[in-house]
């Protein structure tokens, strides 16, 4: 159910609420305006939620984007390393 119709049932029922007697109303009136505050606080926080989800999704790509240039770094290291240790080898044999 979206928002819309919520809003949409929830209005709904606040005008049955309005056709019943007065000495049933305020209970019932009461629980409408619980059942709203409930869905706005729902609706926030499945909107933290989602920025949270967001944000974790970048910081993910962030350290893969740094573990591969990590591994880029480490293989050229090596490479030089071994190319070095090639050289000494050479010099001394």
């Amino acid at each position: 159910m979206n928002d819309q119709d919520f809003q949409t049932k929830l209005q709904h029922l606040l005008e049955k609420i309005d056709e019943l007697p007065e000495d049933q109303r305020p209970r019932l009136e009461e629980l409408a305006a619980e059942t709203q505050e409930r869905h706005t606080r729902m609706r926030k926080t499945l909107s933290e939620l989602q920025e949270s989800l967001d944000y974790l999704r970048l910081t993910v790509k962030y350290l893969v984007f740094d573990l591969e240039a990590t591994r880029r770094e480490n293989k050229y290291l090596r490479h030089l390393l071994s190319a070095d240790n090639e050289q000494g080898e050479g010099e001394q044999g």
